[in-house]
């Protein structure tokens, strides 16, 4: 038996990142709406992510964790949702078959609506306002009412995510997914695409090994659903205490916001907050760790947060950027594993490779991401240990975003389609790019 460590105490700690709520009776009636709320997801699939995460820990699985920067309310639509599985579920093939390895689908969707930030405020042509954190706090116009935190905005991403939640469910389990929909994913723009193309002769061997299969009379209930879960950051405590719950089958406290929930860079104090509250839901949960990050702060954490060194209960996100992991990761990776601490290494090769171009719009360049992942690859590899998993943020639409790809995308293109009200993001065709040269440093492990 554990129990959900009081509110008003982790409020004492003086958690990072939180929002600065004018009016704290309507935060109260929010907080108080929302514990009466179902919950978006159950224990027992929660349980279920956790042994595939295990499997990942153990070299038996990979984990592919991918979509929005920062999910918005308006996003919220049949198109916008579908576009996000389909090239998870592109990926996810392209790994499995190109790799032969299984591939557990966590999706950044259905609760990724806050953003940690790092200043309190933004400036514009001398006008101050508090910074936009996401859809969860305030509005991302830059008006004085927009950019109030607004407490209701919580109930709000519930019932959003539940929708995004509801649809997910029923493109999964519908028809969707089913492995013969393969060739029916490569749509629009990326099928006249090389990367594309390159997709349907896998898609076309996939296909023919469907028919055989078929021929001989087997038709496992696996080719006609995925498993696929969801995950978010969870940064604001008031929402992530409220939605987390007592399970009648174990008398164990779960945060039923999302099946993985993690705590970013700047939020894993060990007598943070976050850690806190972490350390009692017995989701599977992870850490952001980046170039400060010391190996003794990693065993803290994984003493703190699994002190049972429980299989698939905890992960490390690492987001060291291309140019320090090959000198930052080895440390962390060697210490944790002679210690013998039950960890699945996943690499975050987003958020250490942002860059302000010339224009001024935030942007990534592909080959940084890549040379992260192989870097996360190259690691592992030469320690002996697993390199778990990709942690991407992408969307499912031809937007120009991030720099490079086959597409060679070039600073000027950025200001076409910008679409993000975050961090830039892998359009489809790059996503489905990396999937293929992510495939080949499996190939290698």
């Amino acid at each position: 038996m554990s129990t959900i460590p009081d509110l008003e105490a982790l409020r004492a700690l003086g958690p990072a990142q939180q929002p600065t709520y004018p009016d704290t009776a309507a935060l109260e009636a929010s907080v108080a709406k929302l514990r009466t709320m179902p919950p978006l997801v159950f224990a027992g699939e929660c349980d279920e992510l956790k042994d595939k995460v295990a499997a990942v820990a153990r070299g038996e699985a990979f984990m592919l964790m991918g979509g929005d920067c920062a999910e918005t309310f308006a996003g919220v639509t049949a198109d916008n949702v579908r576009n996000k599985l389909r090239v998870l579920l592109q990926m996810a093939v392209v790994l499995t078959y190109a790799a032969s390895v299984p591939v557990v689908k966590v999706g950044r969707i259905a609760g990724q609506y806050a953003k940690p930030r790092s200043s309190d405020f933004e400036t514009r042509e001398g006008v101050t306002l508090p910074a936009y954190r996401g859809d969860a706090v305030n509005g991302y116009d830059f008006t004085e009412a927009s950019r109030v935190p607004d407490p209701q905005r919580l109930v709000d991403v519930y019932h959003s995510s539940a929708a995004t939640l509801n649809l997910v469910r029923a493109f999964v389990t519908g028809g969707y997914a089913d492995l013969r929909q393969v060739h029916t994913w490569n749509t629009d723009f990326v099928r006249e695409s090389p990367v594309g193309q390159r997709y349907e002769l896998v898609a076309a061997e996939i296909a023919r090994a469907l028919t055989f299969m078929q021929a001989i009379g087997a038709d496992p209930d696996e080719f006609h659903r995925v498993d696929f879960h969801t995950c978010h950051e969870g940064l604001v405590l008031d929402y992530e205490h409220a939605m987390t719950r007592i399970d009648s089958r174990t008398g164990t406290p779960y945060d039923v916001s999302g099946h993985f929930v993690w705590i970013g860079e700047r939020t894993r104090q060990l007598d943070g907050a976050h850690v806190e509250l972490f350390r009692h839901i017995r989701n599977p949960i992870g850490v952001k760790l980046g170039p400060s990050t010391t190996p003794d702060d990693a065993l803290a954490l994984a003493a703190r947060l699994n002190p049972d060194n429980e299989p698939g209960r905890l992960t490390f996100i690492t987001r060291f950027g291309a140019g320090k992991i090959r000198d930052g990761l080895p440390h962390l990776v060697e210490k944790v594993a002679a210690s013998g601490i039950d960890v699945a290494w996943v690499c975050d090769p987003m958020h250490g490779n942002t860059f302000e171009a010339s224009s001024g719009y935030k942007t990534r360049r592909f080959d940084d991401v890549i040379d992260e992942v192989q870097g996360f690859f190259d690691v592992h590899r030469s320690l002996g240990t697993w390199p778990g998993g990709v942690h991407v943020e992408l969307t499912g639409d031809d937007v120009t975003e991030c720099v490079g790809g086959g597409d060679n995308l070039e600073e000027v293109d950025l200001s076409h389609r910008y679409e993000s009200v975050c961090d830039p993001r892998l359009n489809r065709v790059q996503s489905l790019e990396l999937a293929f040269l992510v495939a080949e440093m499996l190939r290698q492990a």
